[in-house]
């Protein structure tokens, strides 16, 4: 592939086979085809490689990367976002399944929205075997066009998975690369929120996979998710105090690096301590598979029918 395509999806994987091929399926089948899909494959010792290979083969729109060890996840998700060439940018994850309109959707959000910095849509989590378990309605309060008011929600609200969402890469190059520390995500997307608005795109295209291996799960203590997420935080130079007071600094740091006024500096710092103080209410920021569902009767909708490529995948 020569041309620049308009749209870079970014899938940093580790040992992904069981989930991979559907993944591929799922962003190869959307509507919306300029895209580029970057893989950079964290030194795999699965079949993750012959996966992306048999695929890279038979798409050109799919760039294999592979590193030679394993150097984390999250240094592996900022290496794949500067391996990318797209004006617009989202990372994939290789377990989850995505609508055939989910780009099209949030591209076209984008485009009708110049103020606004990162589309995503409704989701839902889904099991093991790609059923749906939980929807969730988007509660944030991201779209606002007053960044204390969305530095705020996102402090206070459980959060969604924007993280996920398509964003401007320009935006994207602001702001500090994803760290490694507990809770390292929240602290990106706030800052990324700091710089401007989101759009909810209100259809349920978004498929989060909930299952055994999946990272938060195999790894349940604070110290075992950095050191998942970067290999260096292992050690005793590392210990949980000093993940937990990174954290809070990121905040802060987020804060100190936002094309802010003063007045909204001073209001988000007033939040920060506001939450510090509180050490927020339960269930603040989790992700939507860790908090009580939305009664999933209200979900009228088959993921089969929405997900492309589910006919072709993989056994």
């Amino acid at each position: 592939m020569t041309a620049r395509p308009r749209l870079s999806i970014g899938l940093p994987v580790y040992n992904g086979e069981e989930y991979l091929a559907e993944s591929f399926d799922a962003l190869l089948g959307q509507t919306y085809g300029d895209f580029e899909l970057v893989v950079s494959d964290n030194a795999s010792t699965d079949g993750t490689q012959e996966i992306c290979r048999e695929y890279a083969g038979k798409d050109a729109r799919i760039r294999y990367l592979r590193l030679p060890r394993n150097i984390g996840a999250a240094p592996n998700h900022n290496h794949v976002f500067t391996e990318c060439r797209g004006e617009l940018f989202k990372w994939a994850s290789h377990d989850d399944l995505y609508a055939r309109d989910l780009l099209r959707r949030c591209v076209e959000a984008l485009d009708e929205r110049p103020g606004v910095i990162l589309a995503h849509a409704d989701q839902a989590v889904i099991g093991e075997d790609g059923q749906v378990k939980v929807p969730y309605a988007y509660t944030l309060a991201t779209a606002s066009p007053h960044a204390p008011e969305r530095f705020r929600s996102m402090l206070f609200e459980p959060g969604g998975d924007d993280f996920y969402g398509v964003m401007r890469a320009d935006v994207l190059r602001r702001v500090k690369p994803h760290d490694s520390y507990h809770h390292a995500d929240r602290t990106f997307v706030a800052e990324i929120g700091l710089n401007g608005p989101f759009h909810q795109v209100p259809e349920l295209l978004y498929f989060r996979r909930d299952h055994p291996t999946r990272a938060e799960r195999a790894n349940p203590s604070k110290r075992s998710r950095c050191v998942n997420l970067d290999p260096r935080r292992a050690g005793p130079l590392h210990p949980t105090p000093r993940l937990l007071a990174e954290y809070v600094w990121g905040f802060v740091a987020a804060i100190r690096r936002a094309p802010l006024s003063a007045a909204d500096r001073r209001a988000c710092y007033r939040h920060l301590a506001e939450w510090a103080a509180s050490r927020a209410r339960p269930g603040a920021g989790e992700r939507v598979e860790d908090r009580a569902p939305v009664d999933p009767a209200q979900l009228e909708v088959s993921v089969d029918a929405l997900v492309a490529g589910r006919e072709g995948r993989r056994a």
